[in-house]
């Protein structure tokens, strides 16, 4: 008897016919389009001819696979359990499956036992990731192997979630990066992402099989895994129907012949049973009310022919596009664009001012000014007089439509920004920055996939009876949602209401968090492209319970505000005309894009350099150092973090006085870093040649990447793997990482504690990571008890307790000293700082955020910005200790909370919150620390910091920060 094996999978079906000896007679695989019941039975048809529509064997598996087969009360075998079955039949002594589909990814280890590994909510790094990003380069899902085997270069690209990725990407693509060096770059976060997010700290080794669609059509994928992995894995022939063909061999398989199979298959119904929402409108009238009331939220617009004088330009330089509004002296309307920037945002403003001086010759550019992601770019390249960042561009366009506007949201293509505003300024800044499934580009991706223009999808949501619910998830995984409301029978303008409400709700509960509307206030005014949609505003306006404002030119919002920007400054000024590049000057315009490295710093930033004849600007920079001048080295001066950075780095080129004795390895990382004074001197005084394992670095972070156990730890932890690493590379005897409970007691709290990860992070590298020969010691002990730290270091390494208390009494003073140099340096910059009038800003998180590849170099942003940047740690002494309304039991959040005390009473100083993606603990802090800067009226930013270097969201809220604290002067 023949065996029928059919795999229904999230984007494909794979049929696979074996004979008795299960060899493949017949093998196909396509894509269903959400069509199942269709394509099987196409497919099933092909297969007839070979079985002469005699009964054979019939099993389903895949991941849509289970509800068909239920229904049809045909055999269902588990996707994972047939993979494994094929693998034994057909590549007997495989320990690693890595399996990438359109929307899932899954490792089977089956060494001593099946062990599985599958992605949950995020669908970042699977095949249909891989299709988005081809689609933004603007070349083929086959044509990305292509490209990437020409590539030379390597950039960091965020793997978790497709739409954040396009904001690493699209960046390069602006600055000139070749397309072979993106994909390459795409591939390899794709391997970054399964081994780090899916292999969770178990090594990937042995015999390793390479499955599903991505590695079987991509080479250069598979060549990535064989890297990162240091191996050669295997693509096996028929690897695209591993899953089909452990269903065929399935001995519970149901006989019928693939006539009988087609009949029950096109029965299947596939409800889902999704929710029903209450309609968005419950009437033409009720929607043309609707329209008349937002109607009146309109910027008039006048014939540019007719217009003969003074005129104020605004760009507004997005990720993806570009907007330009010209206004009259009476703030009406003459000329706007809004169109995409093809990733050349120059060439887009250069063929707007060409039509600008030929068909509109009697308007006078007054003043001109840039905001968003290429404000810097377009204001060296056209020599505009102006640009301010893009949170007060729009701020200023909301004032012009509601003056006492109180709350406003700006939804974009790829990014949510609302602020708060109090007293006339920006107080605070709300910005998407783990998933980005509720902005404009994730309802795009639905209306292109069902044959749709935005506008389109959008008009129909207004007409949605019963819109479905959706939830508010990933992108990609939300694909299956609509996917199973299609095959429902649910209607598209049911479908596309449901996607307009998750837009909203990912916005006021992920984004926001906002716990009812009276928290965002009372004059909102609603901004962005994605609000044009009318569908997204009334759902915005339903789940809020009030109406909102939407102006006309919603999505230019930005420009329109740069606009009225430069209109201020030049009346201010008493500026005449604008310096932008007068016709001639265009005419021999010019625009050349370099890419060099720079050596400011060990991050070596890949620079790009673009000239305009005798103008230059220099982007792809952490920190400012590439682009200042003279007086660089002095605001590099006027950091604490740099400072601390000497201090701790000097150990690292200590000659050890105990060279020929035995080596005991210290990891910088986590709670080492503040200790590595006290314990290189207690080591070094114990006599043993103490190595510290060095620099962070991505290429250090990637080093541990495979020993991680879970993707959701903290960045700091997870860096603690590249540090084991490299002192293994440095061949110590011995690495030492102590479990301690307590910290130093500073009497700042109720209690001391570090927290759970800093106190027992040695035992999870214990668990997980492979050390060799070397030996890991995580002795459990104190540094708040003095007595039985001795007693358990002298167990620990069977020394003299004599010694061992005249050593540690010299790490104590070690200790204490490097923490009164560091109050001391700060008390020196606050000096300085306040002498030279400048802000001084205090980047308060843990002692682990100085490390460098941890803070992506925002302090040196800040400094280059004109700062002068503290630590926490350095004036929380300042202040005696108090009641918080939390229980104050760590040591790290005690100091945090003293220091937002202090900063409380300082006119000249400003609190910026570091937090680690990850941090259950953040959530207490980051509360408490806002409500202690509110009370003195002082405004509180967040910035939170993960493996991931594109800090062009930190860089907008820092820079809106110093732009809030000026208006408020």
């Amino acid at each position: 008897m023949l065996h029928l094996g059919i795999d229904v999978g999230s984007t494909t079906i794979k049929v696979v016919l074996l004979d008795e000896d299960k060899k493949i007679l017949y093998s196909d695989y396509q894509r269903h389009l959400s069509l199942i019941k269709e394509k099987s039975a196409e497919m099933l048809e092909k297969v007839k001819p070979f079985t002469k529509d005699e009964k054979v064997t019939i099993s389903i598996s895949g991941s849509a696979g289970m509800g068909v087969a239920t229904e049809c009360n045909i055999n269902f075998v588990q996707e994972v359990y047939a993979t494994r079955v094929a693998a034994k039949e057909y590549e007997p002594d495989t320990d690693t499956i890595i399996e990438l589909g359109g929307e899932d990814a899954k490792i089977l280890f089956l060494t001593n036992g099946l062990e599985v590994r599958m992605n949950g909510t995020c669908a970042g790094g699977t095949g249909a990731f891989i299709d988005q990003m081809a689609t933004l380069l603007g070349i083929g899902r086959d044509e990305v192997d292509y490209y990437s085997k020409k590539s030379k270069q390597i950039y960091t690209i965020a793997s978790r979630c497709g739409v954040f990725a396009k904001s690493d990407i699209q960046p390069l693509i602006n600055q000139g990066a070749k397309v072979e060096d993106i994909a390459s770059s795409i591939l390899l976060a794709v391997v970054n992402q399964t081994i780090a997010g899916l292999a969770q700290g178990r090594k990937i080794k042995g015999k390793v099989l390479y499955l599903g669609g991505p590695l079987t059509f991509l080479s250069r994928l598979r060549y990535f895994f064989d890297q990162e992995l240091k191996l050669t894995g295997i693509c096996p022939e028929n690897s695209l129907y591993y899953v089909a063909l452990g269903a065929a061999l399935s001995p519970s398989a149901t006989q019928l012949s693939i006539s009988e199979c087609i009949s029950l298959i096109q029965s299947y119904s596939g409800k889902g049973n999704f929710n029903q929402l209450s309609p968005l409108f419950n009437s033409d009238d009720d929607y043309k009310s609707f329209v008349e009331r937002h109607n009146k939220a309109t910027v008039e617009a006048m014939n540019p022919k007719s217009y003969v004088g003074d005129a104020y330009l605004g760009i507004d330089s997005g990720s993806t596009t570009i907007k330009m509004c010209l206004i009259s002296i009476d703030g009406k309307l003459l000329l706007t664009r809004y169109s995409s920037n093809n990733g050349d945002p120059v060439q887009a403003v250069t063929s707007f001012l060409k039509t600008l001086y030929t068909e509109f010759p009697y308007i006078h550019i007054r003043a001109a000014a840039s905001t968003g992601y290429g404000e810097d770019l377009l204001k060296t390249a056209f020599k505009l007089d102006y640009s301010l960042v893009e949170t007060q561009a729009h701020f200023l366009g909301a004032k012009f439509f509601r003056p006492d506007v109180d709350f406003i949201i700006d939804i974009g293509g790829q990014d949510i920004k609302c602020f708060k505003i109090r007293d006339g300024a920006i107080d605070d800044i709300f910005l998407n920055e783990a998933c980005s499934s509720g902005c404009g580009s994730f309802l795009q991706t639905f209306a292109q996939a069902m044959g749709k223009s935005v506008s389109e999808f959008a008009g129909l949501a207004i007409k949605s009876k019963s819109p479905v619910e959706l939830g508010s998830r990933c992108t990609v995984f939300m694909n299956s949602s609509v996917k199973q409301a299609q095959k429902d029978g649910s209607p598209i303008e049911d479908i596309s209401a449901g996607l307009a409400i998750s837009v909203v709700k990912n916005a006021i509960y992920k984004v926001i968090r906002a716990p009812g509307a009276d928290a965002l206030g009372k004059n909102i005014v609603c901004q962005g492209g994605t609000f044009l949609n009318d569908a997204v505003l009334r759902a915005f306006e339903l789940e809020m319970g009030r109406d909102v404002i939407r102006p006309n030119i919603a999505g230019l919002m930005g420009a329109f505000g740069a606009a009225l920007y430069a209109q201020k400054r030049a009346i201010k000024e008493d500026l005449k005309s604008s310096s932008i590049l007068t016709e001639e000057e265009l005419d021999e315009f010019s625009h050349k894009v370099t890419n060099i490295n720079c050596n400011g710093c060990t991050n070596h930033c890949l620079l790009t350099v673009n000239s305009f004849r005798e103008r230059k600007m220099i982007s792809g920079n952490r920190c400012e150092r590439p682009t200042l001048k003279k007086d660089s080295k002095a605001l590099e001066e006027l950091n604490l973090y740099k400072y601390k950075q000497e201090l701790l780095y000097s150990y690292l080129d200590r000659e050890s006085k105990n060279k020929d004795a035995k080596s005991i390895g210290l990891p910088l990382a986590l709670g080492m870093y503040e200790l590595l004074p006290f314990y290189y001197t207690l080591f070094d005084e114990l006599g043993f040649n103490v190595v510290v394992s060095g620099k962070s670095s991505r290429s250090v972070y990637v080093k541990g990447q495979g020993s991680i156990p879970s993707d959701t730890v903290c960045f700091p932890a997870k860096l603690m793997h590249g540090h084991i690493e490299l002192l293994k590379e440095k061949n110590v005897n011995m690495i030492f990482i102590p479990c301690s409970s307590y910290n130093v007691d500073e009497e700042k709290g109720n209690n001391h504690y570090n927290c759970p990860v800093v106190a027992y992070y040695g035992e999870v590298i214990k668990a997980n990571q492979e050390l060799g020969n070397t030996k890991l010691l995580i002795p459990y002990l104190s540094l708040d008890n003095k007595k039985h730290f001795i007693k358990r270091i002298s167990e620990t390494f069977g020394l003299n307790k004599g010694a061992v208390k005249k050593a540690t009494e010299k790490a104590f003073s070690a200790l204490e000293d490097y923490h009164k140099k560091v109050c001391t340096k700060a008390e020196e910059l606050i000096t300085k700082a306040r002498n030279e009038h400048r802000r001084i800003i205090v980047l308060a998180g843990r002692p682990y955020h100085v490390d460098e590849e941890t803070n992506h170099g925002i302090d040196r942003l800040l400094t280059g910005l004109g700062c002068c940047v503290i630590t926490e740690d350095s004036i929380s002494n300042r202040v005696s200790r108090d009641k918080v309304n939390v229980l104050n039991q760590w040591t790290y959040h005690a100091r945090l909370y003293d220091a937002a005390r202090y900063v409380a009473t300082q006119d000249d100083m400003d609190l910026v919150q570091f937090v680690s993606f990850g941090c259950g603990l953040d959530a207490v802090t980051t509360d408490e620390v806002r409500e202690i800067l509110r009370k003195q009226d002082k405004i509180y930013t967040q910035i939170k910091i993960d493996e991931i270097t594109n800090v062009g969201a930190v860089k907008i809220r820092i820079r809106s920060l110093l732009a809030a604290l000026e208006d408020r002067k």
